[in-house]
């Protein structure tokens, strides 16, 4: 179900999830992170989906504060290339879903725009989306990254391992 607090956003957030190559890691982000709270939110966000479904997808453990980096420079190339998903395998991702040019706060894109991506569901046969990558059981790492544009909005991009 989508929120009406998130149905204005909905054409900006429904970027197609990428899908491609993948990496190994793991680990969790440091506590300096002026973003750990957001990250954590979002892992928590999406294990919660994950639980949701019929059988679970087993829990996503937060990815390493090195890649947790890179993934933030992915959101601010992305922003930079006003493309999302133009900086796609630059982590060595398996998948990647976006959220471009959300007014904030992170905590705020987590709850709306996870939320959408989830209520995406199961795509048609042979389509990608970011459901798909975000229930995907063969994935055990996520890493949540933010870029606060000069105007204050925000770019978040979740990749998967």
């Amino acid at each position: 179900m989508v929120s009406s607090r998130v149905s204005a956003l909905l054409a900006t957030a429904l970027a197609v999830g990428c899908s491609g190559s993948s990496s190994g890691g793991g680990g969790a982000g440091g506590s300096s992170d002026p973003l750990a709270a957001a990250r954590a939110q979002c892992v928590q966000i999406i294990n919660q989906d994950r639980a949701s479904l019929s059988p679970a997808s087993p829990p996503l453990t937060e990815a390493s504060a090195s890649d947790e980096a890179c993934v933030d420079g992915q959101a601010k190339a992305d922003y930079a290339a006003m493309s999302a998903h133009s900086a796609f395998t630059q982590c060595k991702e398996s998948a990647q879903d976006e959220c471009p040019g959300w007014p904030g706060p992170p905590s705020a894109i987590d709850t709306g725009c996870l939320a959408q991506m989830w209520a995406e569901g199961p795509p048609p046969a042979g389509q990608d989306n970011h459901w798909l990558n975000m229930s995907n059981p063969q994935y055990t790492r996520v890493a949540c990254g933010f870029y606060q544009t000069p105007a204050g909005d925000w770019w978040a991009t979740q990749d998967f391992w």
